[in-house]
């Protein structure tokens, strides 16, 4: 075992019973996590990434996205179902075109978190 291997690998056997408890105690239900988990897998794609990153900068119909994302309003309009579907924009109609726009503040919040973590 390495240097680095050692320093990131516990090396007792002791299980701390308190801590364990206290953690096990405070953990969500198993469908919380699994709920979490596809959250997440809808931010793991690029395209959709900045899909979000751009409603979260001002409201955009089908055609604004596709011709900002360099993708066809068709493969947009997939995108856009899937998040729809997740609860992470909404639309709205005036007239014959439909806007697009985050959900609430948490998609936001997301956002902002994940791209001050990845700059530290």
């Amino acid at each position: 075992m390495d240097t680095i291997e050692r320093e990131v690998s516990c090396e007792c056997e002791v299980i701390h019973e308190e801590a364990v408890a206290d953690v096990r105690a405070r953990l969500a239900g198993a469908e919380d996590y699994t709920q979490l988990a596809a959250l997440l897998k809808l931010f793991g794609d690029p395209t959709r990434t900045k899909l979000l990153h751009a409603l979260e900068l001002r409201e955009l119909c089908v055609c604004d996205l596709a011709a900002l994302l360099g993708v066809t309003k068709s493969a947009v309009s997939h995108q856009l179902k899937m998040l729809r579907l997740a609860n992470l924009v909404r639309c709205r109609r005036e007239g014959q075109v439909v806007y697009y726009s985050l959900a609430d503040d948490h998609v936001g919040a997301i956002l902002e978190t994940g791209f001050e973590h990845i700059r530290e």
